[in-house]
């Protein structure tokens, strides 16, 4: 199985003193014991690392609202309610060589949206591309994880998911929530050991950017929320209250709204109404106050592995040469170097490896609280 992670070695050994208000956990200990935890909930062993693999990705990449922070708060609710079922087996319902489309019948999405990657990596390696569109799915966590994964394989991966029924964000100008926050991840071969991954929401930040600041008492960078009138909403808790509005990539209507709308909608035609998964914009959207609502019950998404060395010769050398140029921008003055997206997560991730992954200490004694087997959080940190 292709790994899904920056290559470099990982060890259970001690690992340097945390800085205040966190524990550094080795990485291994942190997959196994996330590996152990889904094995616990009826995940067969395989498949439980992968969904491990996936999940802690997040946490390696720093990018932390998509780690192991929703192992309690959505996973362990999502497998133990039968959200998602931990022996699935996805279904073929039609296969056209090039072109697959699956039934996930609520399979768990860290693990199968791996799987459907490297179906269509298959495929592509013998046709030059391979298009797997799945409906029935769940949560995958980071979309970037699973294009990665065609990246790996020196192809270009695509991955567009929706949030099934669930409604989040409302249109720019419109007074009733339609869309959720629709990940689209590209990802492809660069630099060496740095390719390029492009995972974004297509609001302007996903809901676990929101919740993990409520969580650590920070407050929402203006842009983040809006109340009902389209006032900025600082305080990050007032989106699980009710009390505020997800915004979309773009600002406002006047700064590029209709853009980030435009890139969801366009998220829930290829990844929701393709497979005939459940859609956000549905009738019973505009019944009732229009608030949030709607649950992420068969999710739809797309995948895409594209083999550029089925269509021509030196994809690979203009790829090094485009994103090396990037790399080499000039910085303006005191700013750190120019990265392209990717770059500084697997920079990141290769210093985590060495020296441990950071979680917080109330997300430690969550872990803890599951079961997890994690290193004690030093005497007197706070």
């Amino acid at each position: 199985m292709t790994s899904t992670l920056p290559d470099g070695a990982a060890t259970r050994s001690a690992v340097p003193e945390p800085r205040g208000g966190e524990v550094r956990v080795p990485y291994e200990v942190l997959l196994d014991e996330t590996t152990a935890f889904f094995g616990r909930l009826g995940v067969p062993e395989a498949r439980a690392r992968l969904a491990a693999e996936a999940l802690c990705y997040g946490d390696l990449t720093g990018m932390d609202s998509h780690g192991v922070f929703n192992l309690g708060r959505l996973y362990r609710p999502l497998l133990e309610s039968g959200g998602a079922d931990p022996l699935a087996e996805p279904l073929v319902l039609r296969d056209l060589g090039a072109c697959v489309l699956l039934d996930h019948r609520r399979a768990l999405g860290l693990w199968a949206a791996s799987e459907a990657m490297d179906l269509a990596a298959e495929r592509a390696a013998r046709t030059g591309i391979g298009l797997v569109s799945v409906r029935g799915a769940t949560h995958f966590g980071c979309a970037g994880v699973h294009a990665r994964r065609a990246a790996d394989r020196g192809m270009i991966g695509v991955v567009a998911s929706n949030c099934g029924g669930q409604r989040i964000a409302r249109p720019p100008l419109g007074a009733a929530a339609l869309l959720g926050t629709n990940p689209l991840s590209v990802a492809a071969p660069a630099l060496e050991g740095r390719p390029f991954v492009l995972d974004m929401s297509t609001t302007v930040v996903p809901t676990g950017r929101v919740r993990t600041a409520a969580r650590d008492g920070r407050e929402a960078p203006e842009g983040w929320l809006t109340d009902d009138a389209g006032r900025p909403v600082r305080d990050a808790s007032a989106y699980d209250r009710g009390e505020a509005w997800l915004g979309w990539l773009g600002g406002t209507p006047a700064t590029g709204a209709f853009k980030g709308f435009g890139l969801g909608l366009a998220v829930e035609l290829l990844a929701a109404v393709l497979p005939g998964a459940a859609t956000g914009p549905a009738p019973a959207a505009l019944e009732g106050d229009g608030r949030p609502g709607g649950s992420d019950d068969d999710i739809g998404f797309l995948v895409l592995a594209i083999a550029p060395g089925a269509l021509r010769d030196g994809f690979e050398e203009d790829a090094l040469s485009v994103f090396g140029t990037v790399a080499d921008c000039p910085p303006l003055p005191g700013e750190g170097p120019v990265r392209y997206p990717g770059h500084p997560e697997a920079e990141r991730a290769e210093e985590r490896r060495a020296s441990g992954v950071p979680l917080s200490l109330p997300l430690h004694a969550e872990l803890t609280a599951l079961g997890l087997r994690l290193p004690a959080a030093p005497e007197g940190t706070r």
